[in-house]
């Protein structure tokens, strides 16, 4: 037994003495190979929290009462959602890498609602609800990293998805009887893939505090497309609605068609919320 821990003990030593210092050049070199798989089979959540946006004038505005819920396929974890640290082009920064589940059959599928208000001269009234049913992306995901330029946080986002009806109901969530109705939307990249809406590298987005004569205030905004990272150009969506209706009580209802948007493009993008 000596003998073995004797033997262990001089195999270590040898190993540590092996080992040598990494230079800052080497250790920046190292890149991981791994991610982190998650999935959210069965999720669900409700509650009453409220969140509210104020103006320094006194008004506001606020939702509350949020519900998810999401419908899945039957093999748990077959598809799930990924997220990697991935390098970046030449000379910006690694990025975190959300991928979404390819869900090609749209068994995920979810469900939401919130209700929603404002408030102005010490009046707060309740507006209604918006309910989201069956909502499904279909790939794309999201992308985090620090901005090439001042401060906050820069973003990309891909999305495909379909909503099978989005309604504006001001009598709430449970009484569909007065509502604005949306149905059959449907967002993606004009080729069919995920519409590439802002990308970390090639058409960044981010979202920061830009001070100004007035001070700070919220900034959120999507740079012009870099061709030193792409192809110089923005990404191409189309957003089709397959119906806009109108429903009362007691009145007949106000189909307005359906309303398409074969191609567009967000060349830039720059909003900037008043103190």
């Amino acid at each position: 037994m000596r003998r073995a821990l004797a033997m262990g003990w001089l195999l270590c030593m040898s190993a540590a003495s092996a080992m040598e210092p990494m230079s800052d050049s080497a250790l920046s070199s190292v890149r991981g190979r791994d991610g982190v798989s998650f999935d959210l089979n069965g999720f669900a959540m409700s509650g009453d929290a409220r969140v509210s946006y104020t103006t320094p004038v006194g008004s506001s505005l606020y939702v509350e009462k949020f519900h998810a819920s999401r419908s899945d396929n039957p093999l748990p974890f077959s598809d799930p959602y990924r997220l990697d640290i991935l390098p970046s082009a030449p000379g910006l920064a690694d990025y975190i890498n959300i991928a979404f589940p390819t869900n090609t059959n749209g068994d995920q599928r979810w469900q939401l609602a919130y209700d929603w208000g404002v408030g102005a001269n010490g009046v707060v009234r309740e507006q209604g609800s918006v309910v989201v049913k069956d909502l499904v992306f279909y790939g794309g995901g999201l992308q985090f990293t620090t901005p090439q330029v001042n401060d906050g946080i820069a973003f990309g986002a891909a999305l495909k998805m379909d909503i099978g009806q989005l309604s504006f109901q001001p009598r709430g969530r449970e009484d569909a009887t007065e509502a604005m109705v949306m149905s059959g939307i449907h967002i993606g990249g004009v080729d069919g893939n995920p519409w590439v809406i802002a990308h970390v590298a090639s058409q960044p987005a981010v979202i920061n505090a830009l001070n100004d004569e007035n001070g700070p205030r919220l900034h959120i905004g999507i740079d012009w497309p870099d061709a030193r990272y792409g192809n110089g150009q923005a990404s191409a969506g189309s957003i089709v609605v397959d119906n806009i209706s109108f429903v009362s009580p007691g009145q007949p209802t106000v189909d307005l068609g359906s309303s398409r948007i074969g191609s567009v493009q967000i060349q830039y993008l720059d909003i900037k919320f008043k103190q």
